[in-house]
């Protein structure tokens, strides 16, 4: 018999058509939210945003940004996951500042850390920095296409969508915040020819070498 979670994840699928009548309570928008803010990053640094749009004028203007997928129109709500500009000192020394505040750990302890991290991000370029920053940002979609999963929240994560103009349509530009994936999240509607369809995978037996 499956467990609970893996009937969970049996029943997720990228959702192609949301019913845009059903909206996400305030309570499954707050996990999604806690979903974002608890997922593990590299060095608990946590390059990134989320940006939250539930605006129907909005959603509608970024439909033909999404090469006209009706997913950003109709779900209840889009989350743009983004990553940071600039990942400099100061962005460093603020995350050992709330280390600090939240643990009361000596400065004596995080000091050597603090200057070790602040030296590896030096010596890397920009490209090197953004590719780490975009590698942290598919471990949160991970734990939010799971976590949705869970909730019986429906979802679909696009790469296919024009991030310059997301940017500026949106303002990210301006904040300093680069648009990665597109996040609509609601609930299937029951016209979706997809949602019955039966999962495709390669297998346990085929994808997992056990070592003994």
């Amino acid at each position: 018999m499956a467990s609970r979670t893996i009937e969970k994840l049996q029943w997720r699928y990228a959702t192609k058509t949301f019913d845009s009548s059903k909206i996400l309570s305030e309570e499954k928008l707050n996990i999604l939210k806690e979903t974002f803010n608890l997922t593990a990053t590299s060095y608990g640094l946590q390059p990134l945003k989320l940006v939250v749009i539930s605006n129907s004028e909005l959603k509608t203007k970024l439909m033909p940004l999404t090469y006209n997928q009706p997913q950003v129109r109709d779900a209840s709500h889009v989350l743009i996951l983004c990553v940071e500009k600039n990942i400099n000192e100061n962005f460093i020394l603020e995350h050992f500042k709330r280390v600090e505040g939240q643990r009361n750990t000596p400065r004596k302890i995080l000091e050597p850390f603090e200057k070790n991290l602040i030296a590896s991000f030096t010596e890397k370029n920009s490209e090197e920095i953004k590719d780490w920053m975009v590698n942290q940002l598919y471990l949160t979609l991970g734990a939010l296409l799971t976590v949705c999963a869970v909730e019986e929240i429906d979802a679909c994560p696009m790469e296919g969508f024009e991030p310059k103009k997301y940017d500026k349509l949106i303002g990210l530009d301006k904040r300093g915040l680069e648009s990665v994936i597109a996040l609509p999240v609601g609930y299937r509607d029951e016209s979706d020819f997809f949602k019955d369809l039966k999962k495709v995978r390669r297998g346990v037996d085929e994808l997992i070498i056990e070592v003994n």
